[in-house]
């Protein structure tokens, strides 16, 4: 739709650039650490 379309044009779609956020790209690092550390499977046993 042209309103859409012109909103985005002139706002953006709203989402901030992660490389933009500091406090984002530190939280991905921080959690893809937390990963690596359970052995980078996403599938983990359960516990019981």
């Amino acid at each position: 739709m042209k309103i859409s379309r012109t909103i985005t044009e002139k706002y953006g779609n709203g989402a901030p650039e992660p490389e933009d956020d500091a406090e984002a790209v530190e939280g991905m690092k921080a959690k893809s650490e937390e990963f690596a550390a359970q052995g980078n499977r996403v599938y983990l046993p359960l516990a019981d």
